[in-house]
């Protein structure tokens, strides 16, 4: 009998000549020996920041506790803010497969135009306090990526100024009405000649909310030099420097002031606003109209009934009355009221937004546009100008890189059914 070899067995296998162990040659080595040369400043470390949340690391590390604190606090224990970012981490994408995601187009109209991004730069208070270019940063970075940006009645640059500084960007402004209906119309009349298309009234600051970080840390408008804010400076003598050797805050609206930002919001706006007043606005501004402060379906439905072009759901990022509605949530109820009034009227959304994703959930949930304050002011902070520019070029990318994996290509294709919600 003919006797076979079983070759399945380990003693006779053969290691594959792959898997056989050698000194390495050199010509093996070279291609993997790609020392890359250390990149060092400002702008390599924008550049590799990746995400909103490593602007924000940069900018604590760069600017003076009070006014960080009052960048990312908010009012009483914080409540609402989590709950709005917990509301974008708290869904899923329904991504759809097989479809042409070679060219994704992000362009949205709003409120008459075009935007290159569904995405705006939401007003901010004291803006130069956060980082000397301030609002000059971003007008500019608006401008270059062509969305809105709004300037804020408590801006630190005025309404003329940033004109001049980004004069072919589509420049809005935010209105805080006032007792002095003298001083509004005045700056409703600025805000037209200097070619703002679009008035944002905000209406939920009647008093300031309890902000106890700004409490805390004893901020006042400008920042005062206590021993607290000189041992502060220490770490970060940029900031200081900066703000020290440019022109002092003014505002958009206001004579210098000095004092507590709770005390200036407490004397300065109307608690006794009502829709009388509102259609005092819509009979005064020729331009677009928009409601900033929605928390409920009623009052986006009745703002619409008096003439507004658009309302936006926000609870002013949480600054105002913790255990506020959030946004996110709102969202889809208002859309359906307004959607039963026969009304297009826009919805913009803010609150919460950290990344491209949060502004694609919200654009699927039925938000015609978002806006963004904290996610603009951590990329200033980190890095003025270029900071702001890395802001939007996150957010652009994430857009992009989420809209593709959902398999869709137009922001109109975006529906409820790419999101559910937990």
């Amino acid at each position: 009998m003919t006797q076979t070899t079983d070759h399945g067995s380990s003693g006779s296998r053969q290691a594959p000549d792959a898997l056989r162990r050698r000194f390495p040659k050199y010509s093996d080595l070279a291609p993997l020996m790609q020392f890359k040369k250390p990149e060092l400043g400002q702008a390599a470390r924008l550049r590799r920041a990746n995400t909103i949340w490593e602007l924000r690391a940069m900018a604590k590390r760069r600017t003076p506790k009070a006014p960080f604190d009052y960048t990312d606090g908010a009012a009483e224990a914080e409540i609402t803010l989590g709950r709005a970012r917990r509301a974008f981490l708290d869904i899923e994408f329904r991504p759809g497969i097989l479809r042409d995601v070679s060219s994704i187009d992000l362009t949205t109209p709003i409120l008459g135009k075009d935007s290159r991004l569904p995405v705006g730069i939401a007003p901010t208070g004291f803006t130069r306090m956060m980082q000397s270019e301030g609002e000059y940063a971003g007008s500019q970075a608006a401008q270059s990526a062509g969305i809105p940006y709004t300037l804020s009645t408590m801006g630190t640059a005025s309404i003329e100024d940033v004109a001049k500084a980004a004069p072919h960007g589509r420049n809005w402004f935010q209105l805080y009405l006032w007792t002095d209906r003298e001083r509004s119309m005045e700056l409703i009349e600025r805000a037209a000649r200097a070619g703002n298309d679009t008035l944002m009234v905000t209406v939920d600051t009647a008093v300031a909310g309890a902000r106890l970080r700004d409490v805390r840390n004893g901020m006042t408008i400008p920042p005062a030099l206590t021993l607290k804010t000189v041992l502060d400076a220490s770490y970060r003598p940029a900031w200081w420097f900066n703000f020290l050797t440019h022109e002092p805050l003014a505002f958009a609206s206001l004579s210098r002031y000095s004092g507590t930002v709770a005390e200036l919001i407490n004397s300065m706006f109307d608690p006794t606003l009502t829709y009388a007043d509102l259609d005092w606005l819509r009979e005064t501004w020729k331009g677009k109209l928009v409601v900033k402060g929605i928390q409920t379906v009623e009052d986006a439905r009745k703002v619409v009934d008096h003439g507004a072009d658009g309302i936006i759901l926000s609870n002013h990022g949480g600054r105002q009355l913790d255990r506020a509605p959030i946004p996110f949530h709102l969202l889809p109820d208002v859309k359906a009221a307004l959607a039963a009034d026969s009304s297009d009227a826009a919805v913009i959304l803010d609150t919460g937004i950290m990344g491209g994703a949060d502004i694609i959930a919200a654009l699927a949930m039925g938000a015609d546009f978002t806006l963004v304050g904290r996610a603009y002011l951590y990329g200033l902070m980190a890095g003025g100008r270029a900071g702001v520019d890395r802001t939007l070029e996150i957010l652009e990318t994430d857009m992009r890189r989420t809209m593709a994996l959902l398999g869709v290509s137009k922001i109109s294709e975006l529906t409820p059914d790419h999101v559910h919600l937990l």
